[in-house]
């Protein structure tokens, strides 16, 4: 494999950031918030099909986002606070009536903040939600919820509940982790479902339930 000359790739570098001027990109800059109607974030820039410029060639042009908002005439978005950050996460639960996800983010990513930002700011995101006054289990509490939640639907099908009998239970009853939350809490195992599956008959037998070899309930 050829020898990658450092130097010649920080030229090639600087040689492409050359294509564009820097009133061309303030004015990508301004036509981009003229389309939006609005100031554009990092993202509906990059988003935006009728933009050529990359959102990292503006920051390393301009030092920051902000800064070359500023030098485009565009209002530059103050940081959210956290506590107007957890505001936000508790009037989207009261919205959907349950413990926002983040695939809920990112299906109203122009409205909401995106979860990096809440990543960044509280750490993770399950962080975030429990600070904002949600109940979300974490570690081996998530799991006593999943096998608990297991046991009381597995009682209601009378078997042990299959993958998408789970998904289609959560649709009625959005208390109950997703699916795949209980899915990657196995992650690290072969057959993730099956061994859920075997943990939930361990505590409808200890329970004094009888289940069968094929996981119906006796």
């Amino acid at each position: 494999m050829r020898a990658v000359d450092d130097e010649a790739v920080r030229e090639f570098r600087r040689a492409l950031r050359r294509r564009y001027s820097d009133e061309a990109i303030l004015a990508e800059l301004r036509a981009s918030a003229d389309r939006l109607g609005r100031s554009p974030t990092m993202r509906e820039f990059g988003d935006d099909p009728d933009t050529s410029i990359h959102p990292q060639t503006v920051i390393e042009r301009f030092g920051s986002w902000n800064a070359a908002k500023r030098r485009a005439g565009l209002r530059a978005r103050r940081f959210a606070t956290r506590e107007e950050l957890l505001a936000q996460l508790r009037a989207l639960g009261d919205e959907l009536g349950r413990i926002p996800t983040g695939k809920d983010l990112d299906e109203r990513r122009r409205r909401m903040p995106s979860k990096s930002l809440y990543w960044h700011t509280f750490g993770s995101l399950t962080d975030a939600l429990r600070e904002a006054g949600f109940d979300v289990p974490v570690g081996e509490e998530k799991l006593e919820r999943a096998l608990d939640q297991g046991v009381a639907l597995a009682r209601r099908l009378g078997r042990l509940p299959r993958f998408a009998e789970w998904a289609a239970a959560r649709r009625d009853d959005p208390t109950l982790m997703t699916e795949w939350q209980v899915y990657r809490l196995f992650t690290g195992e072969a057959g993730a479902w099956s061994t859920f599956q075997f943990l939930v008959r361990d505590r409808l037998v200890g329970d004094g339930a009888e289940v069968g070899p094929d996981g119906a309930l006796i």
